[in-house]
């Protein structure tokens, strides 16, 4: 079987191209250490409102951690609880949320932060607010007709 010298060629640059992205992946899951979310975090949505640390959502300070606050969120039915959170600038946070009754998006726009809640899942992130001022988290799953009525506020003060 004859091939043709750009065959040749375009066949070493994809096999090439194959094997530097495969080599990238390696490095970046075994010798960095990243792993897609795991969510072996679970909750039981109809508990949800009498389980701990959904039962009181907010901003709370924690002490011996590699974060120095807790910021828990609960969606359902077209809002978040809490509506509106300050939190301090320079604070490494990790936010857990869960929903109670569908798929809910959580998207803190201006940042990378997004989040899929589903219901009996625990989802979570931990993020350093170093830019003051007011953050939008917006629903970006469709959830039902009241879904563009959907958000809260994040708002880093000094």
């Amino acid at each position: 079987m004859h091939m043709h010298k750009f065959e040749k060629i375009w066949l070493i640059f994809g096999v090439g191209t194959l094997l530097v992205f495969l080599s990238v992946i390696g490095v970046s899951a075994f010798y960095m250490g990243n792993q897609p979310p795991s969510c072996l975090a679970t909750i039981d949505p109809e508990k949800v409102d009498t389980t701990a640390p959904f039962n009181e959502p907010g901003l709370k300070k924690v002490e011996g951690k590699e974060w120095d606050y807790e910021l828990v969120f609960v969606a359902s039915a077209f809002n978040y609880n809490p509506g509106k959170v300050e939190i301090p600038k320079g604070s490494k946070v990790k936010i857990m949320a869960t929903t109670k009754d569908v798929i809910h998006g959580f998207e803190v726009a201006g940042t990378n932060i997004n989040m899929m809640l589903e219901p009996g899942f625990i989802s979570e992130y931990v993020a350093t607010f170093d830019k003051s001022g007011e953050f939008l988290i917006l629903c970006n799953e469709y959830c039902g007709a009241g879904h563009h009525m959907m958000n809260s506020r994040i708002e880093v003060v000094e």
